[in-house]
């Protein structure tokens, strides 16, 4: 049984001229990029063409790829670069609601689904700085090191955001559920947040 091939690896092989090989980092990072871009935008359309501008801009700018750079923070700036970009052109556009959401999580059962309904509406509540340090850490599982190399800040600062925005976001998930607040000592509030 052979291993995979690291992403580092295969991106030197993208860098190096050998386009096919993007297809496998493609492969690889399709689905939690899409991830990160629908809950972050919570535009389903919108989080597709991010993916593949994400792609065409790892091809354009494959050059600038560095060996030894770790391959899933380049990608992440990257990919963040892009929303960053498209946020700028669509400004003139229509302001996004969080009810305007898509329904991107599915479950089997209603009450399950109602509180990850419930979930994405709040963290699409969320500035979208506090939103996308929670994607990052939460979702995408990038370490605070990672995290802290892609956004130029020591990783005792992510920390510290991730801790601030998931309790903005558990006062959010908990006024949209009911009504109560983070103060309020119901048993069971936290909801694993």
């Amino acid at each position: 049984m052979t291993r995979p091939v690291p992403d580092e690896e295969l991106m030197m092989l993208v860098r190096g001229g050998a386009g096919d090989m993007l297809g496998v980092l493609f492969d690889r990072y399709q689905v939690p990029l899409f991830s990160f871009y629908s809950k972050l935008t919570g535009d389903r359309a919108a989080s597709e063409d991010l993916v593949q501008e994400v792609f065409v801009r790892i091809l354009k700018y494959r050059r600038s790829y560095r060996p030894g750079t770790a391959f899933r923070p380049w990608i992440y700036k990257i990919a963040r670069n892009a929303h960053a970009d498209q946020a700028r052109r669509r400004r003139t556009e229509v302001e996004f609601k969080p009810e305007m959401a898509p329904a991107i999580l599915q479950n089997d059962t209603a009450a399950a689904s109602q509180q990850e309904a419930l979930l994405h509406r709040a963290l699409l509540e969320l500035p979208e700085v506090k939103r996308e340090v929670l994607l990052l850490s939460r979702f995408q599982g990038l370490p605070y090191d990672e995290i802290a190399e892609l956004m130029g800040c020591p990783p005792g600062a992510v920390k510290v955001r991730v801790h601030r925005a998931l309790q903005e976001l558990r006062d959010v998930f908990l006024r949209l559920g009911g009504g109560r607040t983070a103060n309020d000592k119901v048993a069971g509030v936290n909801h694993g947040l």
